[in-house]
Parts: structure tokens; sequence; C-alpha cells
């Protein structure tokens, strides 16, 4: 399953998703526990994550064609989430796998649905431009986390034409080398933050950067610039239960939607239900939603958006 770099895939899918994928253990807990404490937690989880490939799972989930480029490693934790991409019909053929570690996350979820995560990597590096070619592909959108950014520097390189998402989740080596050559920088209040101190701030300096430049910004919803053009959105109204996985939901639904050529509010909508109804199940992977869960939820936010 591992793609050589000098022979290209032929492909042709809605959105390529480039990055990080890893396997999640989920553990829920009625409050973080202190130093030397012991706790017990309420209900378990075990399930494949990473942003990258749980944005390829959503995208999946609502109908279109994803496929999967990044690592996972030849391990019992790379085994069980290649088995879940396959099941959710995630095209694989981009997939490189080797002795390295899978990428192993643990978390923790309070009822309020906040969350504290732990992330495993071991020796696990990222790839070099070389693992894959990309100058076969025919895909509407490509959807990069910055967790593997030689990867997604060859395919802006080979690719140029296909537009660009970045899912910026943090300020790290990865998503600064993309900031400005993605179309599209879609940023956490995280990242917007550690990038200039305030949102508003972040908001005027990346705008300078990138053609569209969104900030989502949790249960207060997002804002978001198009050249000169500024404006915001509300959050759906949910039951927050776990926010785990909410960004990857929500990148992955706007890459699906910049791949259907949506409106532009009409795109924020699509892509801020699928981060909302995320948040209303326990685990990132079980809170990706399907065509009919995410209908049902955008019937409701949108009627109380027009009616607001």
């Amino acid at each position: 399953m591992k793609p050589l770099g000098e022979v290209p895939v032929n492909l042709t899918t809605d959105v390529v998703c480039i990055g990080h994928a890893s396997y999640d253990l989920i553990f829920s807990v009625n409050y973080h526990p202190a130093a030397d404490e012991k706790t017990t937690a309420q209900h378990f989880l075990a399930c494949g994550g990473g942003p990258a490939a749980n944005a390829a799972v959503v995208i999946a989930r609502l109908g279109f064609n994803a496929a999967f480029s990044g690592y996972l490693g030849q391990d019992l934790y790379g085994a069980s989430h290649v088995q879940e991409l396959a099941d959710e019909g995630v095209n694989m053929a981009l997939l490189v796998r080797g002795a390295m570690p899978t990428p192993v996350s643990v978390v923790w979820v309070k009822p309020d649905g906040q969350r504290a995560l732990v992330n495993y990597k071991g020796d696990t590096v990222t790839l070099a431009e070389t693992e894959v070619d990309y100058s076969n592909i025919s895909a509407k959108a490509v959807l990069f986390d910055g967790h593997e950014p030689h990867l997604a520097l060859k395919f802006l390189q080979q690719q140029p034409q296909i537009p660009s998402i970045l899912d910026a989740g943090s300020v790290h080596a990865g998503t600064l080398a993309l900031i400005d050559k993605s179309q599209y920088l879609v940023c956490s209040e995280k990242f917007a933050v550690q990038y200039a101190g305030d949102v508003s701030a972040a908001l005027t300096r990346l705008a300078g950067l990138a053609p569209v430049v969104v900030i989502t910004l949790g249960e207060q919803g997002l804002i978001w610039q198009r050249g000169a053009e500024k404006g915001w959105l509300n959050a759906p109204t949910i039951n927050a239960v776990d926010s785990t996985g909410a960004g990857d939901a929500f990148h992955g639904a706007f890459a699906a939607g910049v791949a259907q050529q949506l409106a532009w509010q009409d795109l924020l909508v699509y892509a801020s239900v699928a981060g909302a109804y995320c948040c209303t199940q326990t685990g990132a992977r079980p809170g990706m939603p399907n065509q009919q869960q995410h209908s049902a939820l955008a019937k409701t936010f949108c009627a109380h958006w027009l009616a607001g």
C-alpha cells in the first residue's frame, strides 16, 4: 500500500485530504484529574482520528469522493485505522505505510464537552515530498492540515490550479509554510491568538496573505474576510457533548462545499452545521455527520438563522 514517489497515481476524486492520521483513545470523565489522582471513566471509545483523516471521512459521509494522503504505521493501530477508512469508502491510493509507529492520541472529555489531549508520535517524522507523486491527480479541491507540509507543497507544485484549503489549527512549521500558499485559510481561534495576539488583528494580517480567511470561534460562530469584504456567522445552537473533531468536521465539509462550488454564505453554513453536529457526539469519528444528519441540523439552523 506504500506509493512510490516516482510512480504517479492515477486518481479522480472530489477532495484530496493531505495530512495527519492517528488513532484515538477517548475517555469520558466527570472532571480532569489532578496530579497523582486516579479516576474512573464513564465511557471509552477507540477509533481513528487526525484532522485530515477525519476530514476525509466526513466528506465521504456527506456523499462525496475523498482520498487521504498521509502516513499510517504497519502496526495494530495503523491496521485498525486503515480498515475504518476502507469501510467509510475513503480512497487510500495515496496512503503511505511503513515501520514508524502510528501516532496515538489519548483524549479526556468532560461532561461540558471540553477536552484535554495528549498525542504520541514516537520517532514518526513527516513524509518527504518524494513519497507521493500527485501529477496524475484530478480533484475539485485539496485540504491540508499542515502536518505533512512536504507533501502539501509537492501537491501545490504539481496541481496549482486545484482550489486549496488550509486547516490551521495551531501555529507550527507546517501551517506557517502554507498560510500564504492556500486559497482558503481556515483558522481556529487558537491559531489566530497565537499568530497575532487577538482575533481581529489576526483577521487583518492573514487577509494580507490569503484571498479568503475564516476564523472559527467555537460556540461564538466565525468571522471571515474575502478581499475587502468582511462578515460573521453565528454557530448553530446545540447540546454540546464533546468538541473533539469539530474543527475537522468543519474543514472537511468546507472542502466538500468548495468542491461543489457552493455560494459563499451557503458554504459557511454548510461547514458550520457539520462542525456543530460533531459536538453532539462523543469522539471525533462518531461525530462526523452523514447526509441525513447534516440535513436535519441544517434545516433547524437555517430556520433560526433566517428568523434572526
